[in-house]
């Protein structure tokens, strides 16, 4: 098995007002013929999915889809363009759940929830640099 994720895929209550949310942070939307919402990333895809046709897909009930304690981390170039993420993503319509802040490891970072509760990191590594194209690898590029 190769080293990656393709997709990511959030089952999610309310398709246009998730949809709504991400477009607000400027990412493109892709619709799908079989109800995805899709926005195309750097080598992988973000999809909203019907939290109900996702359990079913699955075979479980939606009660047992639960929560899992997963964020996905939005790496930035400088540590400056952290807070200005996190402000958009509040004025989308997501959450602050820690202001933009320096970390014990040395690097800065926040996060917010999007309106479903999902969690993002907005981080500057300075361990991490981006590729040109912002492609993240753990050692940097």
């Amino acid at each position: 098995m190769e080293q990656r994720i393709s997709l990511i895929t959030l089952g999610v209550r309310d398709m246009e007002a998730m949809a709504a949310f991400y477009e607000a942070l400027d990412w493109i939307r892709v619709e799908t013929q079989d109800g995805v919402i899709a926005f195309d990333l750097i080598g992988q895809t973000l999809g909203l999915y019907p939290l109900e046709k996702l359990a079913e897909d699955i075979g479980l009930p939606v009660e047992e889809m639960g929560k899992g304690a997963t964020t996905f981390s939005y790496n930035v170039r400088t540590k400056e363009e952290v807070a200005p993420l996190l402000a958009k993503a509040e004025v989308a319509g997501g959450r602050i759940l820690r202001p933009a802040s320096d970390v014990f490891w040395g690097g800065y970072i926040g996060y917010f929830s999007d309106p479903e509760g999902n969690i993002w990191e907005v981080s500057h590594n300075p361990f991490s640099s981006l590729s040109e194209d912002g492609a993240f690898r753990w050692n940097g590029y």
